[in-house]
């Protein structure tokens, strides 16, 4: 069963050898209303600290020039955040050196630095980025403008991948990439001011996404698709209790690839239908594809286990799309075409599968959903 929670793997996890090469994340990403116009729009927000042990006085940007030309790797503590739809989408970077950051490891993570907070159950922080720094620093890898956010977090439904992020794994940085989805169905709670304007999160239509990556590196393919807004055209009605999660592309077990894989969980009424490759005595198997035109992407993917099989094709328009950023922590950025999206819409099959034959259980209609898909630049 996958919906465990596991704070352990929800705290700090930058120790040994990932204290000098390694990264930590902590995403959300959630529905907002405009105040005044009742307008939707998706945001995201992020806490991501890298090369803890390599800190000094300043924030180190692994993609200034400088830097890069003398193979200075990064160390730093970044707030990302922003929102996607097209006429909102952004993308801003603050920096801070480690230096300036108190971090509170163990269960109950907390990262503080000047009025940026982050824990379990709030998110508080401010971000604003000059045209002028845009242009100045172009290793800030972000958009001009300003967001504010104050928000508290219920996480309801855990997607615990398993053995494969386990104490010992963990232990010995067997992966390259670590996942833990520790609130994939969330409820968000608060407000938020982007580039002036204000927006109220409230939790029955937040739509909201909890969960983390840490390693030493990351994968590609980068696929991601979840959504807890499924709507059954079977039974005609909102499936409140339910949310699905799947994530991979090319795990490394230290530097051996293996084959596309991926991880895949859904929450079904109460119900838990796990897709999981390391866990081979389920005869999980996965098959995924991507493509894009001028306007949309698009991500088809099958999951199955012995008794079920799930199908997804899903879609995004471009424009509400953002390219997203991130350095590894050797300083490469291979990832420049790593589609990042909250406004994704698709439909799932489910199936039941008896002896040969597969009968249909449900034909649901999922949106407001997280998506994303990258591959390195082939010179990487």
């Amino acid at each position: 069963m996958f919906n465990k929670s596991d704070k352990k793997r929800n705290g700090y996890c930058l120790n040994g050898p990932f204290k000098k090469r390694g990264y930590d994340w902590w995403w959300h990403s959630f529905t907002a209303r405009n105040e005044k116009t009742n307008e939707e729009v998706p945001f995201f927000i992020e806490f991501f600290i890298i090369n803890p042990s390599l800190t000094k006085d300043v924030p180190i940007l692994g993609q200034n020039e400088i830097n890069k030309k003398n193979h200075i790797k990064p160390s730093y503590l970044m707030i990302k955040c922003g929102a996607w739809k097209k006429g909102h989408k952004i993308q801003l970077h603050r920096f801070f050196s480690l230096k300036e950051v108190d971090i509170k490891k163990g269960e109950n993570y907390e990262i503080t630095a000047e009025e940026c907070f982050a824990s379990e159950s709030k998110l508080v922080g401010k971000v604003e980025v000059s045209e002028e720094n845009k242009i100045k620093y172009p290793e800030m890898m972000c958009d001009a403008g300003s967001m504010e956010f104050d928000l508290n977090i219920e996480k309801k439904i855990a997607f615990n991948v398993g053995y494969g992020a386990n104490s010992l794994f963990r232990f010995i940085k067997a992966f390259q990439m670590y996942w833990h989805a520790e609130g994939m169905k969330s409820y968000y709670e608060g407000s938020i001011i982007l580039n002036g304007e204000k927006y109220i999160v409230k939790k029955e239509n937040s739509f909201g996404y909890a969960d983390k990556n840490w390693g030493r590196g990351f994968t590609s393919p980068w696929v991601w698709l979840s959504s807890c807004n499924l709507y059954s055209n079977i039974k005609e009605k909102q499936l409140n209790n339910s949310v699905f999660d799947i994530g991979g592309g090319r795990p490394k077990i230290y530097f051996l690839p293996l084959n596309r894989k991926l991880l895949g969980a859904f929450y079904y009424e109460g119900e838990e239908l796990e897709f999981n490759f390391s866990k081979f005595w389920t005869g999980s198997k996965q098959r995924f594809s991507f493509k894009e035109d001028e306007t949309k992407v698009y991500w088809h993917v099958e999951l199955e286990n012995r008794k079920h099989l799930f199908v997804i094709d899903a879609e995004c328009k471009k424009e509400d799309m953002l390219l997203v950023n991130y350095e590894d922590p050797d300083g490469n950025k291979k990832h420049n075409n790593l589609w990042n999206g909250g406004n994704g819409v698709g439909k799932i099959l489910l199936y039941k599968k008896e002896k040969k034959n597969k009968i249909l259980i449900d034909d649901i209609i999922c949106t407001h959903m997280g998506c994303e898909y990258g591959e390195y630049d082939k010179n990487n």
